[in-house]
């Protein structure tokens, strides 16, 4: 089985999923998050101090965050297709104020709806040390 690996067509469709849900986190679009998950109790989150099973969970921890404190630089971005109905997107960022290097993965499903988010995972490294000289 031959599987192309970022057709320009997948990965564009992806990236601008992508570029929606970065947009609808920092400016805490719930509905878009929600909407950019898949509504499924096999979905999953591993963030920074919790783990969500389900669609459900998810958007219960949605609708408690916190909206401020949101914004974020994203470097080292990295979407990957493969064939025409899955992909993957893995993160750095830094949150503003803050020198911790966070790293998000997620998993993207091609379903009946659109692009959806099935499987994502968020880490942060602590602040790198600051050595006397």
């Amino acid at each position: 089985m031959t599987m192309e690996i970022n057709a320009p067509a997948v990965l564009a469709e992806v990236t601008a999923a992508f570029a929606r849900y970065e947009d609808a986190l920092v400016h805490n679009k719930v509905e878009v998050l929600d909407e950019l998950f898949w509504d499924s109790p096999l979905t999953l989150r591993y963030g920074v101090t919790e783990n969500l099973y389900g669609a459900a969970e998810i958007q219960a921890f949605r609708a408690g965050r916190p909206s401020a404190g949101l914004m974020r630089e994203l470097t080292r971005t990295v979407i990957t297709t493969y064939g025409t109905d899955y992909a993957t997107a893995n993160t750095e960022f830094r949150r503003v104020g803050s020198e911790a290097i966070g790293r998000q993965s997620q998993t993207w499903l091609r379903t009946p709806a659109g692009w959806r988010v099935v499987a994502a995972h968020v880490s942060l490294l602590a602040a790198p040390a600051v050595s006397a000289r």
